[in-house]
């Protein structure tokens, strides 16, 4: 079986923000299984079902993104899952908007949501998928990652969420492996930043 881990903030204020990919994926995967996110036990919205015939559980931490590694310490602890076994998706400041990277392993780069679950589950040994928001320096980076998408960034945005539930289903169904070969991509053309844009 595999657990499958969107971060994200909860809440209406968030839902729809650069920080909320992770969700954004778990519910694109939800919809495409018939799997039914509606439980409420490890401080996470959970659903069970099954992808290419292999038992997943879906799981959406509810205790905001700093403190996600508690929801995702409980969740592996309770199904005593191989830390190779679990996948979490997440948004990432350090790569373009809407790239995909699939890696078997690795740090948290800047991500507090995903330092706070090395640290909570004491591995960094787990498939991770990264989908981009934007590489380059933010001024404000809070009000960014908790920001809407732009007219431009929505559509890459929704490719990538796309490819990211893709990608999670090939690692369930065909490895992680196969899902780093078919899922590594880079968007078919980068958004300029407003500065590069006011110098064109």
């Amino acid at each position: 079986m595999y657990i499958i881990v969107g971060l994200g903030n909860p809440g209406k204020k968030y839902e729809n923000t650069r920080h909320n990919m992770g969700f954004l994926t778990v519910d694109l995967l939800a919809e495409n299984h018939d799997i039914k996110i509606n439980k409420i036990k490890f401080k996470a919205l959970v659903g069970e079902g099954k992808i290419a015939g292999q038992k997943v559980v879906l799981v959406k931490p509810q205790t905001y993104m700093n403190l996600s590694g508690e929801s995702v310490r409980q969740v592996v602890d309770f199904y005593k899952i191989d830390s190779q076994n679990l996948i979490v998706i997440y948004d990432d400041i350090d790569i373009p908007t809407g790239s995909v990277r699939v890696r078997k392993k690795g740090s948290s780069g800047t991500h507090n949501g995903m330092r706070n679950i090395l640290y909570q589950i004491q591995t960094e040994d787990f498939p991770r998928i990264r989908v981009g928001i934007g590489s380059g320096k933010k001024e404000n980076l809070i009000n960014y990652v908790t920001g809407g998408f732009t007219k431009e960034e929505k559509t890459l945005l929704e490719d990538a969420v796309t490819s990211a539930a893709a990608a999670a289903s090939c690692i369930v169904e065909k490895g992680i492996e196969k899902a780093m070969n078919e899922y590594n991509i880079k968007p078919k053309k980068e958004i300029k930043s407003e500065e590069e844009a006011k110098n064109d």
